[in-house]
């Protein structure tokens, strides 16, 4: 069986190691020489923070222009690593033994490749994680694989559509508490249309353990669809890393969410809700509502995610909390539906848009 990483060794039944007389000329102690010659090169690793939320309390205002921004402190990152392959250096016959077992070993991975039995792993690239628009993949090309024991992975490597990711319910305690500290999303997102330019950066609270990106390109891809705010090019929204940005779309922890939220005088914890902390420059999306959803919404997770979203950028565009009046009406979105749709006799559908009928 191949082996998973960026190099494999050769196929069964291929030649595989050096003639037993170079074997013989080195102890017990140096017969890892020759499986250092096939050890893989590892890949950079990206690492990635993680996503969540929903807001269902009090209305909010839009917040002013150069508002207190509280305690918030810069986003930290943690670089990606690489790891290299240490070598050792011999003399004599020792040198000579583990150049042919090179030339064994390389022989053997060419044949492979032809055959087509192996292909090498491509490695993580930030080559354009900064530049490309996040809306350009759709929603039924494949996203990056979710590897074993990654949240909707339960076992082995698979490959998942935007669509179906959006679409996952992932585990997250409603008690958590996380540290408190934000790593931003790395990369841009333009804006693509011509209306009234808003930028944002997205912040996603150490340790989730879910998919930041994800949660970055839903806040584009919903923000920017026309059924949006983004409605008749009345507006556009620009994802940016770093720099004065109009606001912080974050992704925490209940608990979290909930300082932030208190920071507006808006308490979060009653019914495990989001908030637009409008005296900061946080759009606060609880982890859990985003991670697991709500009652009202049932399995329709890619719906209430973009609900999530279109509801508490609502609030900091200025908008407040209303209800549909008809039964069987959709609820508008700025209905507070992670609690509820039903009011006074009257039971309202599920719906993620301001403009629902575009």
């Amino acid at each position: 069986m191949p082996q998973n990483g960026p190099h494999q060794g050769p196929r069964p039944g291929s030649r595989q190691g050096p003639r037993q007389d170079y074997l013989d000329a080195f102890g017990e102690d140096d017969e890892d020489v020759f499986t250092r010659a096939r050890t893989p090169f590892a890949a950079a690793r990206v690492q990635d923070p993680a996503a969540a939320g929903d807001r269902d309390t009090v209305s909010c205002a839009t917040a002013p222009a150069g508002v207190d921004r509280g305690d918030d402190e810069p986003p930290t990152g943690v670089p990606a690593t690489t790891q290299g392959v240490k070598g050792r250096a011999f003399a004599g016959i020792a040198a000579a033994a583990v150049t042919t077992v090179l030339a064994v070993v390389v022989a053997g991975q060419v044949t492979s490749g032809r055959d087509g039995d192996s292909t090498p792993s491509r490695a993580a690239s930030g080559q354009t994680r900064e530049a490309v628009d996040d809306t350009a993949r759709g929603d039924d090309r494949p996203s990056p694989s979710v590897s074993a024991g990654a949240p909707g992975a339960p076992g082995g490597t698979v490959t998942l559509t935007y669509a179906q990711r959006m679409g996952t319910k992932y585990a997250l305690s409603p008690r958590l508490e996380g540290s408190g500290k934000f790593d931003a999303v790395a990369g841009i997102a333009k804006a693509p249309g011509e209306g009234q330019k808003f930028t944002y950066r997205v912040d996603v609270e150490q340790g989730l353990g879910l998919d930041g990106e994800l949660f970055a390109q839903a806040v584009q891809q919903t923000l920017n669809d026309d059924r949006s705010w983004a409605h008749n090019g009345a507006r556009t929204f620009e994802r940016i890393q770093s720099g004065t940005a109009d606001f912080v779309i974050t992704l925490a922890s209940p608990g979290t969410t909930a300082e932030w939220c208190a920071k507006s005088g808006l308490d979060t914890t009653q019914d495990n809700v989001s908030c637009d902390s409008a005296s900061t420059e946080r759009v606060m999306i609880n982890a859990y509502r985003w991670a697991q959803g709500s009652a009202t919404f049932g399995d329709k997770m890619y719906a209430y995610r973009q609900m999530l979203i279109n509801h508490e950028v609502g609030h900091r565009l200025g908008y407040s909390h209303v209800t549909c009046d008809k039964d069987g009406e959709l609820a508008p979105v700025m209905q507070q539906q992670t609690k509820f749709l039903d009011h006074d006799g009257i039971h309202c559908l599920p719906n993620a848009w301001p403009y629902p009928g575009s």
